[in-house]
């Protein structure tokens, strides 16, 4: 017996599918009457909505492998979230289609070919090459999450503990290596995707600011949606104090290792005072763009570091969830810090000026409900625990303790 029955999806999440996808469909309708109205704001908004939603899901990925390698009774119990977020990815690859425009629209329209970093770039920098690099790391992508997903379904499936074992091991060796690669096609992919926007621009810590605010950001989406099932079946007899407690010490680290990587650009790039590199903190040192990064300073770090010292809040879903989803919102806040300031083909607007259009509020959340509804349709097809997991009653255990 695999128990299969035993960890399914409580009824009350199939509400909330159609109010997501109402929510985004709406808001959907909304950004294409603004992209009509003002393409390159459209398409600037997009991309803030995408690289937001986007990075929850390829930060999955990355999740899904750590918990992988780590072991541990927190990764048991967000395994099923993990997966089912990742398989949100064929929908993330067709709401790509837009950037694909924005490539068009931007990455060589603002710069005059003869710029000397497009000269001197090359292929790399035509649209054939960004289409082509873009395609790679889906595939790739794709691979990592069909792999991970179909060993996790079979192991679900297994008769016995030794046969669901035999996958464990599978996607454990398999994460190792993995991550590596991992690292760097999130590495490629951003530097793409958001430092291209402003062709003078390089960091070599760009990636990883990713994959620790991408890996920050899947946490804190786990932490709301195991606090929203904790108090219903199935999972009321399974989460604990203790596991709301590792989740907010993985919360803490991410959040430490965010703000390192920053401080660490920051404080490289400004004291080699390279004009290249100093010219992109320049323009974010002034006006609203100054206070935008204070308010990341103090509420993306400062606020939840202070917070999640406590021991005792980390323990109280309720509090904890409460901080994730302050959390999540701040991490929108610094995508908006990363694309926004950058430079644009109206040349009506002054270099730098700060700007926050109503659809960089209205895209993420056409993107949003769309993912959110995807997501409850994968989380709720298959069991919302691994049934066979060797560990599993182990980490309900974990939970239970003091």
């Amino acid at each position: 017996m695999n128990g299969l029955g035993e960890y399914q999806a409580p009824a009350a999440l199939e509400r909330f599918k159609t109010i997501f996808l109402g929510a985004g469909g709406i808001a959907l309708i909304v950004w294409a009457i603004g992209v009509y109205m003002s393409p390159e704001q459209g398409l600037r908004s997009w991309l803030l909505g995408y690289i937001f939603w986007g990075g929850i899901t390829i930060g999955s990925l990355g999740v899904i492998m750590l918990q992988y390698l780590t072991g541990g009774a927190w990764g048991v119990v967000i395994r099923r979230i993990v997966e089912a977020a990742s398989r949100t990815l064929p929908m993330m690859i067709i709401l790509f289609i837009p950037l694909i425009f924005i490539q068009y629209y931007h990455y060589w329209t603002t710069w005059p070919a003869d710029d000397y970093a497009i000269v001197h770039r090359g292929w790399f920098m035509t649209q054939e090459s960004w289409i082509l690099r873009s395609f790679i790391y889906f595939l790739l992508f794709y691979v990592i999450m069909h792999l991970l997903n179909k060993w996790g379904e079979a192991q679900d499936k297994a008769t016995d503990h030794e046969a669901a074992a035999k996958w464990l091991g599978r996607a454990t060796a398999f994460s190792g290596p993995t991550m590596v690669f991992y690292v760097l096609i999130v590495t490629f992919a951003t530097v793409d995707w958001v430092m291209m926007l402003d062709a003078h621009w390089f960091s070599t810590i760009w990636g990883l600011l990713f994959v620790a605010g991408w890996a920050l950001s899947c946490f804190s989406f786990c932490v709301v949606v195991l606090m929203y099932l904790s108090d219903k079946a199935p999972m009321n007899a399974v989460l604990g104090k203790r596991h709301f407690h590792d989740l907010g010490k993985l919360m803490l680290a991410f959040t430490m290792v965010w703000a390192y990587f920053n401080f660490s650009q920051f404080l490289i790039i400004w004291s080699g005072n390279i004009p290249e590199e100093t010219g992109w903190y320049l323009v974010r040192m002034k006006g609203g763009w100054m206070i935008v990064g204070t308010l990341l300073v103090l509420f993306h770090f400062a606020f939840p570091f202070l917070i999640l010292l406590q021991q005792d809040f980390k323990r109280k879903a309720k509090w904890l969830a409460s901080l994730a989803v302050f959390i999540l919102l701040m991490r929108l806040v610094d995508m908006f810090y990363l694309v926004a300031p950058n430079p644009r083909i109206d040349k009506a607007i002054e270099k730098g000026a700060f700007v926050l259009s109503w659809m960089d509020i209205v895209a993420p959340i056409a993107i949003g409900g769309l993912w959110l509804w995807l997501f409850l349709v994968q989380y709720t097809k298959r069991p919302i625990m691994p049934v066979m997991d060797p560990f599993l009653e182990n980490a309900i255990k974990h939970g239970k303790g003091h």
